[in-house]
């Protein structure tokens, strides 16, 4: 009865010390940079696009107001880093 204890008890210890069953780590997704260059171009293409079509309803000249939503995006956003000014 003791020898079966302890072997119980040991193959416990063995199964629970070892942490490769039940705590697996899920693989992180790694970023692929093409995609998040992509969707940043995009992202300030759009942004950009809006911007100079509402400085153009306010009545500016549609190359003066593509400047300005350009130099606008440039001052507000920052990209590469990872981060955004607010």
């Amino acid at each position: 009865m003791t020898q079966r204890l302890f072997l119980t008890a040991l193959s416990l210890t063995a199964l629970l010390s070892t942490g490769c069953l039940f705590s697996k780590k899920p693989a992180q997704a790694k970023e692929n940079p093409s995609i998040a260059g992509s969707v940043e171009e995009s992202f300030k293409l759009r942004w950009i696009d809006k911007r100079a079509g509402e400085l153009v309803a306010q009545g500016k000249a549609a190359d003066a107001a593509r400047t300005q939503a350009t130099t606008e995006f440039a001052e507000r956003f920052v990209f590469g880093a990872g981060t955004v000014k607010k």
